[in-house]
């Protein structure tokens, strides 16, 4: 068995929805297939804002009905590809599926907790886009749609939800392969699983490819492809950095590194239950199926090209003692209990005698969260709107290069790391 997942760009319109079907029928092999897709396009980021509005009590219904009318208008551009059964069945689906987020925007309250009802929202995306690709490939192709929710069991840590793998072991080995020898195909949601009660959890922002190294793993799949819409691995993103190298080969070990510090092309939790079973992990240009792509997997290599990664929407928070007493490790414990609290992640932290200072995403709901919680013992400074820069194994030339120009807030380095924090080219003022 395979397990091949698709991200929203890979489905993000008709055209590119016709281009999975076509690389399903022409790599896909012989043996089981196990798809996991993402939601199309950018609906993830529409979808969060319709709940944003919903649970600020502001006007959504605009917002909504775009977003139906895009999914929609992708159904009618590929009804001449297909049956009119299966425009009857996709139709159904999305008339089901906007009905259902319909009934749960209209119970979003600002009294109850926001991450709980956040994953309950986001959700549908992956919902809409996994029966539209299952109902399109079953006009060609036996093939079946299953609900992530009911097989991958969590815990109710909304927007970042922990796996259950001995019970979510036991309800997939039960339920796919029976559906996997009926009809050779079976689509899923990435991103997504359950609580014992039937709520809906997220696995984290991007988590799709952990959805599909969960099920490689609780499957024993063969392997586990994510179709990009890059050639491979790259050292840097290309849509920032000219001159990107494609890895042909690289370990577990090293992927890992780079996911943790934030290359976008693997979710940083994939690589773990992948490396247990040993199972590769290709990553595939989906505008080039036949091209060699990315093996990462169980392997030794010399000294890498120097890894580019950047991340922005980035904010700067520093603490100070009130009394001008050193930070201690006292101090810490309280810091670092706030921003677990605040679901604050870490990405880079510096210490002095009497200021600490950590880079995190910015999210003004959650930095309030921890100004609360943080005020009255400390003084906090922040800044926002800044880009975190990590270069793995740099060299003089990599620093020089990507730090030339640059306002420098933070810098750090180790042996085989260097990471800087600096302002971007809209950031906003200091607090």
């Amino acid at each position: 068995m395979k397990v091949y997942k698709f991200g929203g760009a890979s489905v993000k319109d008709a055209a590119a929805i016709r281009n999975l079907r076509h690389i399903v029928q022409q790599h896909g092999g012989h043996g089981p297939l196990l798809i996991v897709v993402s939601a199309m396009g950018k609906t993830t980021n529409a979808l969060e804002d319709i709940f944003r509005r919903a649970y600020e009590q502001e006007e959504y219904t605009p917002q909504l009905e775009r977003l139906e009318a895009f999914h929609r208008e992708t159904a009618r551009e590929l009804a001449p590809d297909f049956g009119s059964t299966t425009a009857a069945a996709i139709e159904q689906g999305f008339d089901e599926t906007f009905s259902a987020l319909r009934h749960q925007l209209s119970t979003v309250s600002a009294a109850r907790e926001y991450d709980e009802q956040y994953d309950q929202i986001v959700s549908f995306g992956e919902l809409l886009s996994s029966r539209f690709v299952a109902a399109v490939l079953n006009d060609q192709q036996p093939a079946r749609w299953a609900d992530c929710r009911t097989l991958i069991r969590t815990d109710e840590n909304w927007r970042e939800a922990r796996v259950d793998w001995d019970l979510t072991a036991e309800k997939l080995r039960a339920e796919l392969p029976p559906l996997l020898q009926e009809t050779g195909i079976v689509v899923t949601q990435g991103f997504l699983g359950g609580t014992a009660s039937g709520q809906t959890t997220t696995l984290g922002r991007e988590g799709s490819d952990y959805t599909a190294a969960i099920l490689a793993y609780c499957l024993n799949a063969e392997s586990v492809t994510i179709w990009k819409d890059v050639a491979g691995l790259l050292n840097a993103d290309p849509k920032f950095f000219p001159d990107t190298v494609r890895y042909p080969e690289i370990s577990y070990q090293e992927t890992i590194e780079m996911a943790y510090y934030g290359a976008s092309v693997i979710h940083p939790k994939t690589i773990k239950p992948l490396a247990v079973r040993r199972i590769p992990l290709l990553v595939k240009s989906f505008l080039d199926p036949g091209a060699e792509g990315t093996v990462i997997h169980d392997c030794r290599h010399g000294l890498l090209v120097p890894a580019f990664i950047r991340k922005d929407g980035q904010c700067l928070i520093s603490f100070e003692s009130k009394d001008l007493t050193f930070i201690s490790e006292e101090n810490l414990e309280v810091i670092f209990g706030a921003l677990a609290q605040a679901r604050l992640k870490i990405h880079l932290m510096q210490n002095s005698a009497i200021s600490f200072s950590v880079c995190t995403d910015f999210s003004s709901y959650r930095l309030e969260k921890l100004l609360a919680v943080l005020r009255e013992q400390f003084t906090i400074h922040y800044n926002t709107g800044l880009e975190l820069y990590t270069i793995k194994n740099y060299d003089a030339e990599s620093i020089q290069r990507l730090t030339a120009g640059r306002e420098l807030l933070l810098e750090q380095r180790s042996r085989q790391t260097f990471q800087f924090v600096c302002r971007s080219s809209h950031q906003e003022a200091a607090q």
